[in-house]
Formats: structure tokens, sequence, C-alpha cells
């Protein structure tokens, strides 16, 4: 009985962090989504326009510190991509939140499991920042 209380909290807390990552991303995209055509309404209308709003080659959306930067500025774009790396970042916190989870119940597998799991998060972004 007690180990199914300490499983429904650990799913309990995992699943609010999921729901909370997600929420919070949707509504930083929706934000972002909006500051961009409230800024510029052309790109309703105009091809051209439009194509420079998905220009992949912007400063304020291809590195984190331009992202920051753009948001700061009020970047439509940058806010919608800070919404992106939210969401990319939410499994990551769930994984990193296992870890402490499972060290907490003294689960030393789980543990040793989830955190090579977090070292091969970390190890996959380094690679990926490094190219």
């Amino acid at each position: 009985m007690v180990e199914t209380v300490h499983v429904n909290r650990i799913e309990s807390t995992i699943s609010t962090i999921l729901r909370t990552g997600v929420a919070l991303s949707i509504f930083i995209i929706a934000s972002g989504l909006i500051v961009t055509f409230v800024h510029h309404p052309d790109y309703f209308s105009s091809r051209p326009a439009l194509g420079r709003l998905i220009d992949a080659s912007a400063s304020y959306t291809t590195s984190l510190r331009g992202v920051l930067e753009g948001v700061a500025e009020g970047r439509g774009q940058s806010i919608v991509m800070l919404g992106i790396l939210v969401l990319i970042a939410t499994p990551v916190v769930r994984v990193a939140a296992s870890v402490v989870l499972f060290a907490a119940e003294h689960d030393r597998v789980y543990v040793a499991i989830t955190s090579a799991v977090l070292l091969l998060l970390f190890l996959s972004f380094a690679i990926g920042a490094a190219h």
C-alpha cells in the first residue's frame, strides 16, 4: 500500500510537470503569434512579407542568446521560438525531476537509469550545439 502511494506521487508529479510545460509553451507560442501579427499585419496579405517571417537565418531565432535578446525587444518570432524551446525543455525537466524523485525513494536502479538518460540528453544537446 505504501509503495502504491509513492508511485502515485511520482506519477502525479511527472504528469504535472509535463502538463505545465506543454500549457506554458502553448501560451508563449500563442502570445508570440499575436505579437508578430499585431506588429506586422502585412503578413496576412503579402507573400514576400510572409517570407521574411519564416526566414531561418534571422539571428533572433537561431541562437539562445538571439532568442532572449529578441524576446527582450518584443519580437514575436523570438517569443514563438522561446515557446518552442520551453516545449523541448519540458521532457528534459521531467527526466531531471525523475532522478530527484527516485533518489528520494532510494530507488538506486531507477536513479541510475534516469541519470543515464539525462546524461545522454545533455550529451546530444552538446553535440548538436557543436555542429
